[in-house]
């Protein structure tokens, strides 16, 4: 990636993961550009440690979730997101996510404290058949309050209705002074499918899920592949 920086090309992380779970990657390639986190509910300055755009869920929100999510199972594992930190009242492992994998839980405190202040991004956990009961019914209970997200099975993501990679990413070339159609964006699943949309250039990887595919302006080489040096080797920028 050293080539970016000889074309005055900003290189900007885009996940929805945290923080702290693509710092090795930010890093290794010795950016210095802002990213964006928890599929754009945060737009995070990391070399000073601080957020530059952030929409959570209102805590009194996440506590009316928690409760009917632990009114329905009380086995229900709880995580929330706020900033860069984990927050849970159970070091419950037995359902985690990838970057629960990584890292162990920053504070373990009771549910009114967790959620006394805004949640950047709220996880329930457990059995499949849990999690499939608990999305019918807090989708119904909670429409248009915010947006779910299941990317696996024992996992129900929930963030503020607003949230998307494509706003975020609008907000970080604006920063730069970017006009949207001189960004390329690269993904390769579902939440990346509004960013390709709203950027000017959009690229899939070969492995990528169909949705995102459509969406783009060219089919790269998957991950394993070198894809993302392709695409930019294909666009003037290596």
């Amino acid at each position: 990636m050293s080539c970016l920086p000889q074309r005055d090309a900003k290189l900007v992380i885009a996940s929805a993961r945290p923080p702290r779970s693509v710092r090795h990657i930010y890093q290794q390639l010795r950016l210095d550009t802002l990213q964006i986190n928890y599929n754009g509910a945060l737009v995070w300055d990391e070399m000073n440690q601080k957020a530059m755009f952030h929409r959570p869920i209102a805590g009194k929100l996440a506590r009316q979730i928690i409760d009917t999510a632990r009114d329905m199972f009380e086995e229900t594992i709880v995580t929330a997101e706020l900033l860069d930190k984990w927050f849970t009242d159970r070091n419950d492992d037995s359902h985690t996510t990838e970057t629960g994998k990584l890292f162990k839980p920053d504070v373990i405190c009771t549910i009114p404290q967790l959620c006394a202040h805004p949640v950047t991004k709220l996880m329930l956990l457990g059995e499949p058949r849990l999690i499939l009961r608990l999305e019918d019914t807090l989708a119904s209970t909670f429409d248009g309050k915010v947006t779910f997200l299941k990317t696996d099975k024992d996992l129900l993501q929930i963030m503020h209705p607003q949230v998307s990679k494509s706003i975020a990413l609008t907000k970080v070339a604006k920063f730069y002074g970017v006009p949207m159609d001189q960004v390329m964006a690269i993904g390769d699943a579902p939440n990346d499918v509004g960013m390709l949309q709203t950027a000017g250039v959009s690229v899939a990887m070969d492995n990528a899920h169909p949705l995102v595919k459509d969406a783009a302006d060219w089919i790269a080489p998957s991950n394993n592949d070198h894809g993302v040096h392709a695409a930019l080797a294909r666009y003037g920028l290596c």
